[in-house]
């Protein structure tokens, strides 16, 4: 790496620049939340616009200037690749066709995950889990199938707006898993013409909200302590590098003198 290149590099990886790009950040972030109020873009539209167009340039600038100090290096980051795409959506034409794409701006908020450290591993200690948590999600599947399916043939009659189809039964078993007015909004309606009806419900609830769910979480807090254990191990091996890299220095001096 040049001379130029290096000091780029240096300059962005210092705390002063992170904390920088952060506050940026935040401010656009707010300034995304103003362009929705009809309120505050009749008083001060202008200047939104105008901060929030500031906001990018520094963002793009900050793309690069990582690009100009690691070239190709930069996109066997993970993380660089998320700010590139987050930014170049930013950049996409507002046209009619790409109006979607226009509102997904918003997502550079999620570049704080990039900037700042111990958001990151969160985001890291779940990706980690997701392998995990497949095997769970194809149980969470087959017991909502499965679900579907009965309460359809069950309850489908007399509850068409709930239970009229699979898809119906399937979102209503979700809102029953959520625990969101399961009770008094669903079940008990239900048990008013199938009296045994609780007999379905209750082991339902039981399998997924208090046994499977609580497998996901388990298995993002495990990702989690496996990920600060690395990380705590990778922290005590810099140290003893440094600490033997210092005692080899001192040996050599010490040997020189005596020479």
């Amino acid at each position: 790496m040049s001379p130029a290149r290096q000091r780029i590099a240096d300059v962005l990886d210092r705390a002063a620049t992170r904390n920088a790009i952060t506050a940026v950040i935040i401010l656009n972030a707010i300034l995304l939340g103003l362009e929705t109020s009809d309120t505050a873009m009749a008083a001060a539209g202008g200047l939104i616009l105008a901060l929030d167009a500031l906001c990018l340039t520094i963002f793009v600038f900050e793309i690069a200037a990582k690009l100009y100090a690691h070239r190709m290096a930069f996109f066997r980051n993970g993380w660089n690749l998320f700010d590139f795409a987050v930014v170049a959506i930013a950049l996409v034409p507002a046209s009619e066709g790409f109006s979607v794409l226009r509102a997904l701006r918003i997502l550079r908020v999620l570049r704080v995950i990039s900037i700042a450290p111990r958001l990151r591993r969160v985001v890291e200690a779940f990706l980690t889990a997701l392998p995990g948590m497949a095997s769970v999600f194809l149980l969470m599947a087959l017991i909502f199938y499965i679900g579907a399916v009965m309460s359809t043939k069950l309850f489908g009659d007399a509850f068409p707006d709930w239970f009229g189809t699979l898809g119906e039964s399937a979102y209503t078993l979700f809102q029953v898993m959520t625990l969101e007015s399961w009770s008094m909004g669903i079940v008990r309606p239900v048990m008013e013409v199938y009296p045994l009806a609780w007999v379905f419900f209750v082991p339902f609830i039981l399998m997924t909200t208090f046994a499977v769910v609580n497998l996901v979480v388990g298995l993002i807090v495990n990702s989690m302590q496996d990920a600060h254990e690395e990380e705590d191990a990778a922290t005590r091996d810099a140290y003893r590098d440094e600490v033997l890299a210092r005692l080899e220095a001192i040996e050599e001096r010490l040997r020189a003198r005596d020479s």
